[in-house]
C-alpha cells in the first residue's frame, strides 16, 4: 500500500466511523438497553438516550480508522499473492485482520458507554473514573475477547457479501457501482451480518455490563450465552435484534457508502 493511498483510508475511514457512530448513536442506546440484564426500564427506557455519546465520539474516528487502513492493507498484499477466485476469503482475512486491531480501540470506547448508558444518570467521565478506580484499565478491556469473537464473524459475513453485491451490480450494469450503490449494497450485508451474530452481541453486552466478580466479568462467552438461554430462551439471544439490525443497515448504508465517497474525492 502506497503512503497516499494510507492517509486516504485512514481519514475516509475515520470520517465514516463518525458519521455513523454520532448519527445512529440513540438507536445503539435502545440496543444495549433491551440487552441489559436490569431490564430496558430499569437501564433507562427513553431517557437520557445521548448518554455515554462523549465516548463514542472519542473513540469512533481512531477505530473506524485503525480498521479500514488494515482492512486495505492485508486485501492489497493477499490480492498480489492469491488468485481472482480466492476474493472472497481474502476480504474474509483482511476484515478478521481489521477487527482485531480496531477492537484494541473499540472495546474501552465500548465499555465507557455501554455502561453510561444503562446509568444516564451518571456522566461519560464518572463511568470511566469509576471503572479506571475499581477495576484499572484491565476494566476498560473487559468484553476484548468476546467483542472480537462478535466483530470476526459480522465481519466475514459483512464484507464478503459487500464486496460480492458491488461485483454483481457492477457486471449487470457494465460500470463500477456509484457510491450510493455501495452504500445500498453495504446496507443489505450489513443488516443480514447483524441478524445472524445477535447472539453473540447479546452476550458481549452482558460481559461488559457485568459486575466485577460475577460469573460474567470472567469473559467467557459460552458461559454468557448458556446464561441468556438457561433464564430468557431464544428471544433473549436475540434481544435488541429490531433496533441492532435497523441501526446497522443503516449504519453499513451511512458507513460503507460515507468511506467509498470520501476514497474517490481522495484518490
Amino acid at each position: 500500500m502506497e503512503r497516499a493511498e494510507f492517509w486516504v483510508s485512514l481519514t475516509a475511514g475515520g470520517i465514516a466511523g463518525m458519521c455513523v457512530d454520532l448519527i445512529l448513536f440513540p438507536l445503539d442506546t435502545i440496543k444495549t438497553r433491551l440487552q441489559s440484564p436490569q431490564g430496558f426500564k430499569k437501564a433507562g427506557g427513553f431517557r437520557g438516550i445521548y448518554a455515554g455519546v462523549p465516548s463514542a465520539a472519542v473513540g469512533s474516528f481512531p477505530n473506524a480508522a485503525a480498521f479500514f487502513v488494515t482492512y486495505e492493507y492485508v486485501k492489497c498484499l493477499l490480492h498480489t499473492v492469491s488468485p481472482p477466485y480466492m476474493s472472497p476469503v481474502t476480504h474474509m482475512v483482511a476484515a478478521s485482520f481489521g477487527e482485531v486491531v480496531a477492537c484494541l480501540i473499540r472495546v474501552p470506547s465500548e465499555v465507557v458507554k455501554q455502561r453510561a448508558q444503562v446509568s444516564p444518570s451518571s456522566s461519560t467521565f464518572q463511568v470511566l473514573s469509576n471503572t479506571l478506580y475499581q477495576e484499572g484499565i484491565q476494566g476498560l478491556y473487559r468484553g476484548y475477547k468476546s467483542t472480537v469473537l462478535r466483530e470476526i464473524p459480522f465481519s466475514l459475513v459483512q464484507f464478503p457479501l459487500w464486496e460480492s453485491l458491488k461485483d454483481l451490480w457492477s457486471w449487470k450494469q457494465g460500470h463500477v457501482v456509484d457510491s450510493w450503490q455501495s452504500a445500498t449494497c453495504g446496507a443489505f450485508a450489513g443488516g443480514f451480518a447483524a441478524a445472524v451474530t445477535t447472539p453473540l452481541d447479546v452476550a458481549k453486552t452482558r460481559i461488559m455490563l457485568a459486575k466485577a466478580g460475577s460469573s460474567n466479568a470472567s469473559g467467557n462467552v459460552l458461559s454468557a450465552l448458556h446464561s441468556v438461554w438457561r433464564s430468557q430462551g431464544l428471544p433473549g439471544l436475540f434481544a435488541g435484534v429490531v433496533p441492532r439490525m435497523t441501526a446497522i443497515s443503516l449504519g453499513g448504508f451511512i458507513f460503507l457508502g460515507t468511506y467509498d465517497k470520501t476514497r474517490r474525492l481522495l484518490l
